[in-house]
Protein backbone atom coordinates (compact mmCIF):
# COMPACT_ATOMS: atom_id res chain seq x y z
CA UNK A 1 0.00 0.00 0.00
CA UNK A 2 1.45 3.63 -1.02
CA UNK A 3 -0.24 6.53 -0.11
CA UNK A 4 0.79 9.92 -1.63
CA UNK A 5 0.41 13.23 -0.03
CA UNK A 6 1.16 16.05 -2.65
CA UNK A 7 1.76 19.89 -1.33
CA UNK A 8 2.59 23.29 -3.02
CA UNK A 9 0.12 24.60 -5.15
CA UNK A 10 -1.14 27.69 -4.68
CA UNK A 11 -1.86 30.54 -6.41
CA UNK A 12 0.72 32.59 -9.17
CA UNK A 13 1.13 34.86 -11.82
CA UNK A 14 1.93 34.81 -15.16
CA UNK A 15 5.47 33.79 -15.32
CA UNK A 16 6.10 32.72 -12.12
CA UNK A 17 6.90 29.89 -10.62
CA UNK A 18 5.49 27.15 -8.17
CA UNK A 19 7.45 23.86 -6.63
CA UNK A 20 4.77 20.56 -6.41
CA UNK A 21 6.17 18.15 -4.01
CA UNK A 22 5.10 14.24 -3.50
CA UNK A 23 6.03 12.52 -0.13
CA UNK A 24 5.41 8.77 -0.63
CA UNK A 25 4.68 6.52 2.13
CA UNK A 26 4.91 2.64 1.89
CA UNK A 27 7.62 0.10 0.26
CA UNK A 28 9.10 -0.51 -2.94
CA UNK A 29 9.18 2.92 -4.11
CA UNK A 30 12.04 2.24 -6.52
CA UNK A 31 9.65 0.19 -8.22
CA UNK A 32 6.76 2.65 -9.24
CA UNK A 33 6.66 4.70 -12.36
CA UNK A 34 6.35 8.20 -10.84
CA UNK A 35 4.10 10.64 -12.09
CA UNK A 36 2.59 14.09 -12.27
CA UNK A 37 -1.06 14.40 -14.15
CA UNK A 38 -3.56 17.71 -14.10
CA UNK A 39 -7.05 18.38 -15.32
CA UNK A 40 -8.01 21.48 -15.67
CA UNK A 41 -11.70 22.63 -15.56
CA UNK A 42 -13.92 21.16 -18.01
CA UNK A 43 -10.77 18.70 -19.53
CA UNK A 44 -9.76 15.40 -19.19
CA UNK A 45 -6.60 14.42 -16.71
CA UNK A 46 -3.38 14.82 -19.11
CA UNK A 47 0.16 13.36 -18.11
CA UNK A 48 2.54 16.05 -17.35
CA UNK A 49 5.57 14.31 -16.54
CA UNK A 50 6.77 10.74 -15.61
CA UNK A 51 10.12 9.51 -14.32
CA UNK A 52 10.38 5.41 -15.61
CA UNK A 53 11.59 4.32 -11.88
CA UNK A 54 14.53 6.91 -11.59
CA UNK A 55 15.57 6.71 -14.88
CA UNK A 56 14.70 9.01 -17.93
CA UNK A 57 12.20 11.85 -17.20
CA UNK A 58 9.41 12.75 -20.21
CA UNK A 59 7.42 15.57 -20.52
CA UNK A 60 4.68 16.91 -22.87
CA UNK A 61 5.20 19.16 -25.18
CA UNK A 62 3.45 22.07 -23.45
CA UNK A 63 5.74 22.28 -20.39
CA UNK A 64 9.44 20.65 -22.22
CA UNK A 65 11.74 23.48 -21.07
CA UNK A 66 9.61 25.28 -18.08
CA UNK A 67 9.35 22.28 -15.80
CA UNK A 68 11.59 19.76 -14.18
CA UNK A 69 10.22 17.06 -12.17
CA UNK A 70 12.65 15.26 -9.67
CA UNK A 71 13.03 12.32 -7.71
CA UNK A 72 14.30 11.24 -4.67
CA UNK A 73 14.57 7.45 -3.96
CA UNK A 74 15.68 7.77 -0.26
CA UNK A 75 13.20 10.19 1.17
CA UNK A 76 10.77 8.87 -1.52
CA UNK A 77 9.81 12.17 -2.63
CA UNK A 78 9.08 13.82 -6.27
CA UNK A 79 8.67 16.76 -6.94
CA UNK A 80 7.42 19.70 -9.62
CA UNK A 81 9.04 22.61 -10.53
CA UNK A 82 7.45 24.91 -12.58
CA UNK A 83 8.83 27.85 -14.28
CA UNK A 84 7.09 30.81 -16.37
CA UNK A 85 3.66 29.54 -15.61
CA UNK A 86 1.05 30.24 -18.09
CA UNK A 87 -2.64 30.56 -17.27
CA UNK A 88 -3.09 27.25 -19.39
CA UNK A 89 -1.14 25.10 -16.75
CA UNK A 90 -3.96 26.19 -14.26
CA UNK A 91 -5.58 22.72 -12.89
CA UNK A 92 -5.67 20.13 -10.23
CA UNK A 93 -2.29 18.50 -10.35
CA UNK A 94 -1.75 14.87 -9.09
CA UNK A 95 0.76 12.68 -8.09
CA UNK A 96 0.61 8.85 -9.64
CA UNK A 97 2.49 6.04 -8.69
CA UNK A 98 2.33 2.96 -11.08
CA UNK A 99 3.98 -0.25 -10.63
CA UNK A 100 3.99 -2.49 -13.72
CA UNK A 101 5.56 -5.19 -11.47
CA UNK A 102 3.31 -5.10 -8.60
CA UNK A 103 0.78 -4.20 -10.64
CA UNK A 104 -0.49 -1.66 -8.66
CA UNK A 105 -1.42 2.21 -8.83
CA UNK A 106 -1.97 5.28 -6.76
CA UNK A 107 -3.13 8.56 -7.17
CA UNK A 108 -2.46 11.70 -5.00
CA UNK A 109 -5.81 13.89 -3.60
CA UNK A 110 -4.59 16.49 -5.80
CA UNK A 111 -3.38 19.85 -5.38
CA UNK A 112 -4.53 22.72 -7.14
CA UNK A 113 -3.09 25.87 -8.64
CA UNK A 114 -4.03 28.78 -10.19
CA UNK A 115 -2.15 30.64 -12.45
CA UNK A 116 -3.42 34.51 -13.38
CA UNK A 117 -3.10 36.93 -16.02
Amino acid sequence: QVQLVESGGGLAHLGGSLRLSCEASGSEFSLYHMAWYRQGPGKERELVAINVRGGQTDYIDSVKGRFTMSRDNTKQTVSLQMNSLKPEDSAVYYCNAKSYILETEYWGQGTQVTVSS
